[in-house]
Parts: structure tokens; C-alpha cells; sequence
């Protein structure tokens, strides 16, 4: 029986990473066609309104034990982790610096950054490239989860003075309940301040 065992962990240590695999390319596709140019829809939109307009689309993804998504438009792409080149004296939640086809990408590691209690490098462990209007960033998450669709309805108002998981009240735009999932929607531009853009912004561009 003992041999039955050793199989089923080979097995499920195999598995891991081809599961990680396949939620990133799902959301990837997903991201894909939310980035399609608006042209190759604008006819059917002249024709009738979508009536899925009111909906967006959030890329959901894991920090700890809480689920969190931001808007997709906002994600370029999902890679899998590899160390950046470390910059000295930067901030802690900066990890450094990766070549993105060319670009120097800034490499933010959310679980630091939102001082969540450990922050583990597994094969599950993802960046994920946004564009926050000023530059184009990466941000490691433990994984990534899936990709929902959401009317404003859905998305409940938070307190202010209520901590959500790790964030902040103010980077909360809401929670929205899916089943037995509670979503915490994120405002990913917020999250950082003004002076920590310009330090990001700084480090993109040498």
C-alpha cells in the first residue's frame, strides 16, 4: 500500500502546476477578448445596444485566505514568477525588476505591500502585468483564480472604517457575494499612493 501512496503524491505534486497552468491560460483568454479593439464591435453596438453593458469583468485572484478582483481591463497579461533583479535601497514591497519584451517592469509583490502574514513562492505564485495610467506594472499574488462577470448591483458598498482582508477601506471599490465566495473588489490604482506611483514610475525608467 505504501507504494500506492508515493504514486498519488508524484501524481498530485504533477498536477499541481498543470492546474496553475490552466487557470492562467483561461484568464488569459478572458483578458484577450476584453482587450479586443473596440472597432471590431463598434457596427453591433451602432445596430443595438450589448445588453451586457452594465456588466465588467474582474480578474479574481488570492492573497491569503482572502479572494480579491480588479478590473480586467487594467491586466496585460498573467506570467508565472521569476525573481527580478533586485534594486538596492527600494522599498521592500518593490522586489525589482524584470525585461518584459524590452520594458523594465516594476515588480510588486501585493502580499508585502498589504503586510499579509506570509508571503511564499510556490507554483501556484503569479504576476500579473497592469497598466495603471502612468506605467505598466507587475503584481505577485499567491493565484489566480478565475475571471466573473459583474453588474454594479452585485457590488455591495463597503464601511469605511472596515478593514477588508488586508486592504485598506479606501483601495475597496466593494464586496460582491458569489455563492459562497466573497469577493473583495479592488481599486488597484489607489492602492498605491501618489509618491509610491512616482517611485515605481521612477524605477520603470531607470
Amino acid at each position: 500500500m505504501l507504494w500506492i501512496a508515493f504514486a498519488f503524491v508524484a501524481f498530485w505534486r504533477c498536477s499541481q502546476p498543470s492546474r496553475s497552468n490552466r487557470l492562467k491560460a483561461r484568464a488569459m483568454t478572458a483578458i484577450a477578448d476584453a482587450a479586443a479593439p473596440a472597432a471590431t464591435h463598434s457596427a453591433h453596438r451602432a445596430l443595438a445596444p450589448s445588453p451586457t453593458a452594465a456588466h465588467r469583468e474582474f480578474l479574481t485572484f488570492r492573497l491569503g485566505a482572502e479572494e480579491y478582483g480588479i478590473d480586467i481591463l487594467r491586466v496585460q497579461e498573467i506570467r508565472s514568477y521569476e525573481r527580478p533583479t533586485r534594486l538596492a535601497q527600494s522599498p521592500d514591497f518593490i522586489k525589482g525588476v524584470i525585461d518584459l519584451r524590452g520594458r523594465i517592469v516594476p515588480i510588486l509583490d501585493l502580499r508585502v505591500k498589504l503586510q499579509c502574514p506570509e508571503a511564499s513562492y510556490t507554483d501556484f505564485t503569479v504576476v500579473i502585468i497592469l497598466d495603471i495610467g502612468s506605467t505598466v506594472i507587475g503584481a505577485v499574488v499567491d493565484a489566480v483564480a478565475d475571471v466573473v462577470s459583474l453588474t454594479p448591483d452585485l457590488i455591495k458598498p463597503t464601511p469605511q472604517f472596515e478593514r477588508q482582508g488586508h486592504v485598506d477601506p479606501a483601495f475597496v471599490t466593494g464586496i460582491a457575494s458569489l455563492g459562497e465566495r466573497m469577493l473583495i473588489v479592488m481599486d488597484i490604482v489607489a492602492l498605491l499612493s501618489s509618491d509610491e506611483i512616482g517611485l515605481v514610475t521612477k524605477t520603470a525608467h531607470g
